[in-house]
């Protein structure tokens, strides 16, 4: 594998900062993924529109990941998270001044743009500095404790606000997170950018779908970020049927995410001794008998084992996902790599609440669990598959 030259600077204390402005940006994106969803639903939106909702935080992402990836490899860290920041910003404001679903939606999509911009930009920052298979995965795993604790502390303060001061309160503090988040990562260090080959300006994204093991790599992904996705989908309908309040539906989706954050904490000591195609294999299977008993749960205290369990499952992938994904590109063109599986991943993210909102107001949330059950659990082996050499 062919890397830069870390610089000191890039770890340690630099890496903290990086994971602070994360988490803070990240938790905007979270946050408005709660608060609109519940608000639609209060005001009388169907399960199916709610879907389509959810579905906008992905959609912008799905269109900028490649140029957002590009845009990385050529400008670095700062220009392109600046962006983000006021994207995402101007988004929340937006909820802000006027709460109505038509401008949730353009909401969703800023924020969600916002977020995907920014997390390529420091995917690849950070994958950079990093010059062995143990260091890739030990600086994603550090790098992802930022969105699981985000997806903790964004729902789980949105849903405190609209309980004692409206969504509109809820709002505001959505659109302060961001600019937290430009405190932090604003001082940090840029790294020389890589040397490109002669017939760079020749190459196409898409190219990189020529790699077998990058293909099976992105359709694993896949399986698992749907999972993910209809988790955070699901829960506020199901508890919304049976009468949670805002906070309770946040407090579940934060324990799946404080989970994740958890795991994510202890991956890095474990580095050295993980096989990455093991604990994504294991993932997959824990995920489908999760899914396959979540329905039987009736109780908040029984959703919320199922949400700490799945997390547990899901928060080890990431970051073995992206180590195999920086072992298999090219450095130059990892800015590319993370930008195409972001966008396959967030094509999943547009199409799957749609379908499944659909599908739950048809047939019932129920089917929704079992159908994921049944999908991740038949892409399983695909997972296996991932054993090999993996270095470029």
């Amino acid at each position: 594998m062919t890397t830069a030259t870390p610089d000191p600077r890039g770890t340690g204390r630099e890496l903290a900062r990086l994971i602070s402005g994360q988490i803070f940006l990240h938790a905007c994106m979270a946050g408005m993924r709660l608060a609109a969803p519940l608000m639609a639903l209060r005001a009388g939106y169907s399960a199916a529109a709610v879907g389509v909702l959810l579905a906008l935080f992905a959609l912008t992402q799905v269109f900028l990941a490649l140029p957002a990836g590009r845009f990385a490899d050529r400008h670095g860290l700062k220009r392109p998270v600046g962006l983000s920041v006021t994207a995402a910003v101007v988004g929340a404001g937006l909820a802000v001044a006027w709460p109505v679903f038509p401008v949730l939606c353009v909401a969703a999509l800023l924020t969600g743009g916002a977020t995907g911009a920014s997390v390529i930009a420091l995917q690849r920052h950070v994958g950079r500095a990093a010059q062995t298979p143990t260091e890739l995965k030990q600086v994603f795993s550090w790098l992802a404790i930022g969105p699981a604790f985000s997806n903790f502390l964004g729902p789980f303060v949105a849903g405190l606000v609209i309980d004692h001061a409206g969504f509109r309160w809820a709002y505001f503090v959505m659109a302060v997170l961001p600019l937290l988040a430009w405190a932090f990562i604003r001082g940090a260090h840029e790294a020389p950018l890589p040397e490109r080959s002669a017939n760079a300006g020749r190459q196409r994204a898409w190219d990189l779908l020529r790699d077998p093991m990058f293909r099976r790599l992105l359709l694993v992904n896949w399986f698992l970020s749907s999972a993910w996705d209809v988790h955070t989908f699901v829960v506020p309908v199901l508890g919304n049927e049976r009468g949670l309040s805002a906070s309770v539906i946040g407090t579940i989706l934060g324990a799946f995410a404080a989970a994740a954050a958890a795991l994510r904490v202890v991956l890095p000591v474990l580095a050295s001794r993980i096989q990455e195609w093991a604990l994504v294999a294991g993932a997959m299977l824990a995920t489908t008998m999760i899914y396959a008993v979540y329905p039987f749960m009736q109780t908040a205290v029984t959703m919320g084992v199922c949400s700490v369990l799945l997390g547990l499952a899901l928060g080890c992938v990431q970051p073995m996902i992206m180590s195999m994904l920086h072992q298999i590109t090219p450095h130059h063109r990892h800015g590319e790599a993370v930008g195409m599986r972001l966008m396959v991943i967030n094509a999943s993210s547009v199409a799957m609440p749609m379908l499944f909102g659909a599908a739950g107001a048809a047939v019932g949330i129920s089917a929704v669990f079992w159908t994921v059950a049944a999908m991740v659990g038949a892409g399983s082996r695909l997972a296996f598959g991932l054993k090999g050499d993996r270095t470029s």
